[in-house]
């Protein structure tokens, strides 16, 4: 790879159409950081100090809000640290890096949240066998297998990628190094790179938003076919802030990723990537705190138990 590669480090470009505007997102993303890492950590202090919360979907929960932490922290402190700084030399290690850790989270978090619409089927439609289904070592299989998936795709990423010459120029047109935008400054014709990305990240997103889909049709049928509207009411309030999580995550990720031409314009697509590297991961805990009853009465019981109230 160094016979062929002249550069040795990248610039990332950024948000080049908007210099004035470099304090303000630093702020912006610190900002976001730490209400990320805030948040997310409260998340899984509340399931841990709660015995009620230690059942499989708030142990997929509790990891989500690891893996968001973690997603985040590849990103969103070297941006901000970039913005604040002025300095967005990424070396060409680094970014290898960046991209491969952030292929891996990014890939993960997509069987996570398959994983979590599945354990949703499970109780709802099977809630008599829901406890034999989905024990502990069927969970961690799949979280095992969640992040195998992960590292298979970052690999294949990362490596396909970083096996392309690199002559110059060395401006990322990105805020990370993320494979479209590294691509796009390659020296050579990337056209079996991109249709490796198409097919491969393509067929991550289809599957997993096809396990999602799947999973909540059976589960809207069977709670509107529920007798009581209190069971309705119930079933259908641990499943909104799943949907709308996996809404955000899809819609955007699909977008950059899984359509034809996702490299030709990374210009545009730097305003996506904001969704689904920063805003998704802070929004998380707040999404599925604000609508579960569960997860709000732990808080409050942990809050009475250190003197809040």
């Amino acid at each position: 790879m160094e016979n062929h590669t002249k550069v040795t480090e990248f610039i990332l470009v950024g948000f080049k159409s908007h210099p004035g505007l470099q304090v303000l997102l630093s702020v912006l993303f610190s900002t976001m950081y730490v209400v990320t890492v805030v948040g997310n950590s409260g998340m899984i202090l509340i399931i841990r100090m709660d015995s009620k919360l230690h059942n499989p979907m708030y142990f997929f929960l509790e990891n989500l809000s690891v893996l968001d932490i973690c997603y985040s922290s590849v990103i969103i402190s070297k941006a901000a640290l970039s913005f604040s700084l002025g300095r967005r030399i990424i070396s060409y290690n680094g970014c290898a890096s960046q991209m491969f850790f952030f292929s891996l989270f990014g890939t993960t978090e997509a069987f996570f949240l398959a994983m979590m619409a599945n354990d949703r089927f499970s109780a709802i439609c099977n809630p008599l066998l829901y406890q034999v289904t989905m024990n502990k070592r069927l969970c961690v299989r799949m979280l095992m297998g969640s992040y195998l998936s992960g590292r298979i795709n970052c690999i294949i990423q990362t490596g396909f990628t970083f096996s392309l010459p690199f002559c110059g120029p060395k401006e990322i047109n990105h805020f990370f190094c993320d494979v479209p935008a590294v691509m796009h400054v390659s020296c050579s014709d990337t056209f079996v790179n991109e249709i490796i990305m198409l097919s491969v990240c393509g067929s991550i997103i289809v599957s997993t938003a096809l396990v999602v889909f799947i999973s909540y049709g059976f589960i809207i049928t069977t709670i509107i076919q529920m007798p009581s509207a209190e069971s309705r009411c119930k079933a259908a309030s641990t499943c909104s802030s799943h949907m709308l999580a996996v809404s955000l995550f899809f819609g955007t990720v699909f977008f950059m990723y899984a359509q034809p031409g996702a490299t030709s314009s990374p210009c545009k697509s730097n305003i996506i990537s904001i969704l689904y590297t920063t805003v998704i991961p802070m929004l998380n805990p707040f999404i599925y705190t604000l609508r579960n009853k569960e997860v709000k009465g732990a808080l409050k019981k942990l809050l009475k138990r250190k003197g809040f109230f």
